[in-house]
Formats: C-alpha cells, structure tokens, sequence
C-alpha cells in the first residue's frame, strides 16, 4: 500500500506580492506541485490586502490540504514602516495556518539559501537555479516571490527530515556522533 505524499505550503510574505510554493514528498522524491503569486494591487487600502493575504493563503490550505506550512521570516531592514507592514503580511498567512491546524514553521532567508544552495549570501538567480535542478523543472516566473516561496518549502523538507537530524543533540566528532547513531552505520 503506497503511503500518502507528505505536502509542505511555502510562503514568501509580502503585502503586494506574496509567494506561495508547494512540493509533495512521496518516496524521498521532491516534486513541485504548483508555485505561483498573489500580486495585490498598492491601491487597495492595507487592512483590504491583509484580508486577501488570508483568504488565498486560506484557500491553498483548502485545496491542497499540505501537511506542513513554512514561511520565510522577515529580515531586518532600516525601514521600520516596511518591516511592520511585511509583519502584518507574515502574521495573517500564519493565522491563516494555525486556524487549518497546522504546524507553523519559520525560516530565515540566510537559511532558506544555505539550505537550497549551501551557500546563505546565494543570489535569488542561483537559487532559482538549484530549484530547477532539484524539482526538474524549467519555467522561470515572472516573478522571484514565487521561488522564493518554493525555496522555504524545500528548506523545510531538508529541515524536517529524520536523515538528517541527530536526534536534537549536538555532537563533538564522528565518534560521538556514531554511538548516538548506531543504526546509521552501514
């Protein structure tokens, strides 16, 4: 019996566009199942913007049904007013999350990058690139919310999985690390 592909929703948060990405894991296989934007319109009063960041974000918990919701946590810019506004965008999409019952999961972008590329200072462009490599796929969006946004699902995958973690307790060298691990000696 074949089990149910894990599905991780992404968000990159912003008031006039925010990104979304979804993947689906099934079998340790990566696959990009739909990536897009809400592009909001900078006429539309804030409060009237937030009300939509929460119904598309809403909405894709609705169709999709992911099991999991990562979103990019904002970096520290010397605009305050920019960096509230973008609170605000990141702050509904997670009430959006937590009312469906989900698990909210935050990353910074440094970490999103290193994640995807091994590398946190990665330009958007590199990055798009190892997307494309990792989940096969050759379309380049219009625009870069919507990688972004792939980015943080991916980055929570990576995160989340067991191969990868040592169950929560650091290591000194590969010694250490065997006898806490034994079972992942071949």
């Amino acid at each position: 019996m074949q089990k149910k592909p894990k599905i991780i929703l992404g968000i990159d948060p912003g008031t006039i566009i925010m990104g979304f990405g979804l993947i689906s894991i099934s079998n340790k296989e990566i696959k990009l199942m739909e990536m897009g934007v809400l592009k909001l319109s900078a006429k539309l009063d804030a409060y009237e913007r937030l009300e939509k960041i929460h119904q598309t974000v809403s909405e894709l918990i609705h169709l999709h049904k992911p099991d999991s919701f990562a979103i990019e946590a904002p970096f520290f810019g010397k605009n305050v007013q920019s960096m509230l506004k973008l609170g605000r965008a990141q702050g509904v999409a997670i009430a959006a999350a937590m009312q469906a019952g989900l698990a909210v999961s935050e990353y910074s972008p440094k970490k999103v990058k290193q994640s995807i590329t091994g590398n946190g200072n990665a330009s958007k462009e590199q990055v798009l690139k190892m997307l494309q490599r990792m989940l096969k796929f050759e379309d380049e969006p219009k625009y870069f919310d919507a990688t972004d946004a792939l980015s943080v699902a991916v980055c929570h995958h990576f995160q989340d999985n067991p191969l990868m973690q040592t169950e929560g307790k650091k290591v000194k060298d590969w010694k250490a690390f065997i006898a806490q691990n034994p079972g992942r000696v071949k």
